[in-house]
């Protein structure tokens, strides 16, 4: 890990949580002072709750709130879907976007990827981009040349370190159990760091980069001790305050 980068952890409640779910998210606030020296901590629930999750999160200061996706337009005739105003009106801080589960199960593309991160910036926000590889494609290895096209298209200009995180999932990882080794994990964020540095010169040598894919208490001291590690975006572990806390608690 990039001493002078401050870790993330990020977590993605995807479509988990109804009310009963803030005691859990209650229980994450009033834990987050054990670990905000090691990391900056995030939760991103569906949007039902956000702005629920900001006002338990206002007196901590600790523990932000952020949603998992936006439309690109800042309102409009766009039946079910949410800007990235409307999401910053409601309490998030930043917004996940081109996760694979969106680009898989919604086709979205990396131009429209790129629009969404446009839009976050548009509301002030943070846009975390998400970068990664099929198993087919691992398996043809093609890691590197995917992550290179997702970020290379997906990424508008104007990227500073206030205002982006990148996070690497490999989609074979997510919700498996498995994840690749920790010399595949250094090589791959090494190779985003170079895009991102060749790129953005002093801002790309900052921004984070996190890890996703089955990050769970048991292996995130050793994922979180990988150089250009600098952080993680969690998906089932950050459901429960025990454990998303334990993964912040594994940050060197």
């Amino acid at each position: 890990m990039t001493d002078a980068i401050r870790p993330l952890i990020a977590g993605n409640w995807k479509m988990n949580g109804l009310k009963a779910g803030i005691a859990e998210f209650e229980a994450m606030v009033a834990g987050a002072s054990g670990v905000a020296a090691r990391a900056d901590l995030l939760v991103c629930p569906p949007a039902t709750l956000i702005a629920a999750f900001a006002e338990k999160a206002r007196s901590s200061k600790m523990l932000a709130v952020g949603a998992q996706d936006c439309h690109v337009k800042a309102s409009g005739a766009n039946t079910g879907d949410l800007s990235a105003e409307m999401l910053a009106d409601a309490g998030a801080s930043a917004i996940i976007v081109g996760h694979s589960e969106r680009r898989a199960d919604h086709g979205e593309t990396d131009v429209l990827v790129r629009l969404k991160v446009e839009a976050v910036w548009r509301a002030r926000l943070t846009a975390i981009v998400c970068i990664g590889e099929t198993l087919h494609q691992r398996d043809a290895g093609q890691t590197l040349d995917v992550c290179r096209g997702q970020l290379s298209v997906s990424l508008p200009d104007g990227a500073r370190s206030n205002n982006l995180v990148v996070a690497y999932e490999p989609v074979w990882a997510i919700g498996t159990g498995l994840t690749p080794n920790a010399g595949d994990i250094e090589q791959i964020h090494r190779f985003i760091r170079e895009l991102l540095t060749a790129r953005l010169s002093g801002e790309g040598a900052r921004i984070r980069i996190l890890y996703g894919g089955s990050v769970k208490p048991s292996n995130a001291r050793e994922l979180m001790a990988v150089a250009n590690v600098n952080g993680a975006l969690v998906g089932g572990a950050s459901l429960k305050a025990a454990d998303f806390l334990a993964i912040a608690a594994g940050c060197p």
